[in-house]
């Protein structure tokens, strides 16, 4: 059952307006470059991090599609009858979400890249940083979105929860991009771990929370 609800987000995720945070994903790394000018230096200096802001904004942009329609819908409500928990639920959401933009983030980071002149070494270093960071992204994205379940103007208030909580991924995934430091890669995956461990349990009492 869980093996279906994650391929039911994923053919869901990937339809309609799915592909919309990869679509702003690109759009940032082809404004960078007109809105701070030609000189590749800086541009290379700058653009993971910038490339980070907009992964970070691609995880976010989709929250209002992951827990309020089927709370909308009863899907959560017969998933507990069923005897499926809430966790085991939210764990499957979580790996549904990073499924529909992780990988795809991914292959966009190689044309992002190419537009921020960002060379072959710190690629390497954006592309690990990404595959290390956005599982929490998505970990994170799904406790917030439960958290937020059936508010009205649900995706500002969620905003506003997971940015403040994401920054410090972000700082040490660009630090890890800029410099290649081990210490900021291992914060960065500890952080990272730390989501993911604990965003099922946060969500599964937000889901619990929200039938009361």
């Amino acid at each position: 059952m869980i093996g279906m609800l994650i391929l039911r987000d994923v053919r869901r995720g990937l339809t309609g307006a799915a592909w919309l945070p990869i679509a702003f994903f690109l759009l940032v790394a082809t404004l960078v470059p007109f809105a701070i000018g030609p000189d590749a230096a800086l541009l290379s200096r700058i653009g993971p991090g910038m490339l980070w802001v907009a992964a970070l904004t691609a995880a976010l942009l989709p929250i209002e599609r992951l827990m309020e329609p089927d709370r909308a819908d009863g899907v959560l409500d017969q998933l507990m009858l069923h005897g499926v928990a809430d966790e085991t639920i939210a764990l499957a959401k979580i790996v549904a979400h990073w499924l529909t933009f992780g990988p795809l983030l991914f292959v966009a980071a190689f044309p992002a890249a190419a537009l921020l002149d960002i060379d072959g070494h710190a690629l390497a270093r954006l592309l690990l940083s990404i595959w290390v960071g956005t599982p929490g992204l998505a970990a994170l994205a799904v406790a917030v979105a439960a958290l937020t379940i059936g508010l009205p103007r649900a995706g500002s208030i969620a905003g506003l929860l997971l940015l403040p909580i994401a920054v410090p991924l972000l700082i040490f995934a660009a630090a890890f991009c800029a410099d290649g430091s081990n210490q900021a890669a291992a914060l960065e995956a500890a952080i990272s771990i730390l989501l993911l461990a604990g965003a099922p349990f946060v969500a599964g009492a937000a889901i619990r929370a929200a039938r009361t």
